[in-house]
């Protein structure tokens, strides 16, 4: 029954990191298609969280529609304290990304993003979702190494771009703990992803503007890409074109939320490091980038040291399941620990509370 149980939870799991896969490396090569004629980054992601939130806000129809039951709302004491930092977050993580493709290769802002993991850990100890271990310093010298040799001496690394993406990484630390704390609550009734997106938009748009206002405004206003157009055939190209990553956004979304309510924000991280190398090869065969022997070599050390800490996830996992199942049993039913059940009409009662006490402790099923 457990290594079924198990077994059920892998697949899932590597179904959700799937749908992820394709959504991600589908809108990183159309957003830096798109960016090579349409400069305006920070006006793209606005008019995705725009997209985001109509759909979300469709769907949550359609939901309640069907299941008859009111969507969770909540109050504003609870959006603006609990919600709103995960969503600030958000829009600078995204912004930022979006704006360095104006600047850098592909395959550096994939093995750039991929340090992300370095600072959801170090957010993770911070808000006690992870516990200290010694060979997390190994780790954490493994992807910082990596990351050097990587971007030593490349032949197309850009300065600006490179600071934009290491900035996003570590607001995308912050952002993913965040959203692991805020899903993962209860009392908010945020497990849904829909519901999450629906909340977040608004707040990641108010966050986003000023800057947008600040790097863009003028020279959008004055462009011809949008408000001094000429002919309404380039015009509706171009909201055709922005609506159809905008739609991705919000699959890549829906999939990031549910990947990380059902797993951890860390486990979005480490799976991320397969979906990466997929990436660097696509660009280097569509995009043309280019990488030399030692960048090579610095992707191999950051994927040692992301599989080394899915090592020892996976055995701390076990240990502390093991330790679980030790526990001494007193004959009391209201004292029972619901791993060591052995009748077999509670079998499925015992596995929906394994689900649950799985999800709370953000285990990495990898």
């Amino acid at each position: 029954m457990a290594q079924v149980y198990f077994l059920c939870r892998a697949v899932r799991t590597v179904g959700l990191v799937l749908v992820y896969y394709v959504f991600s490396i589908g809108i990183t090569f159309y957003n830096k298609w798109l960016m090579k004629g349409f400069h305006y980054p920070l006006f793209m992601t606005l008019l995705h969280l725009t997209i985001i939130f109509c759909l979300s806000t469709l769907t949550r129809s359609a939901m309640q529609c069907w299941t008859g039951k009111p969507r969770v709302m909540l109050n504003w004491t609870d959006y603006l304290t609990k919600v709103a930092p995960v969503a600030i977050a958000t829009a600078l993580d995204i912004g930022l990304s979006n704006w360095s493709f104006l600047f850098i290769t592909i395959s550096l802002y994939t093995m750039t993003k991929s340090s992300a993991v370095l600072f959801i850990l170090f957010f993770s100890l911070v808000f006690k979702l992870e516990h200290p271990n010694p060979y997390l310093i190994v780790v954490v010298l493994l992807i910082a190494s990596g990351l050097f040799m990587f971007t030593f001496k490349s032949t197309q690394f850009n300065l600006k771009g490179f600071i934009m993406v290491l900035l996003a990484s570590f607001i995308g630390g912050i952002r993913w703990t965040l959203t692991q704390v805020l899903m993962q609550k209860a009392e908010l009734g945020l497990q849904n992803p829909i519901d999450t997106m629906y909340h977040l938009q608004p707040l990641m748009f108010m966050g986003l503007f000023p800057l947008f206002l600040f790097n863009e405004g003028l020279s959008l206003s004055t462009s011809e890409k949008l408000f001094r157009v000429n002919e309404l055939s380039p015009l509706l190209y171009t909201l055709v074109m922005l609506s159809i990553g905008g739609s991705l956004a919000f699959g890549l979304g829906f999939s990031e939320f549910l990947l990380v309510s059902k797993t951890s924000s860390l486990t979005l991280s480490i799976a991320g490091i397969f979906k990466e190398a997929c990436t660097l090869l696509l660009a280097a065969g569509l995009m043309g980038d280019r990488m030399s022997g030692l960048n090579l070599m610095g992707f191999a050390v950051c994927v040692s040291g992301i599989s080394l800490h899915v090592g020892l996830k996976t055995y701390y996992s076990k240990s502390k399941i093991h330790s679980l199942r030790q526990l001494p049993v007193k004959n009391s039913q209201d004292l029972e620990v619901p791993l060591l059940c052995h009748k077999e009409d509670e079998g499925e009662e015992t596995a929906a509370a394994d689900d649950d006490d799985d999800d709370k402790e953000q285990e990495i099923l990898l």
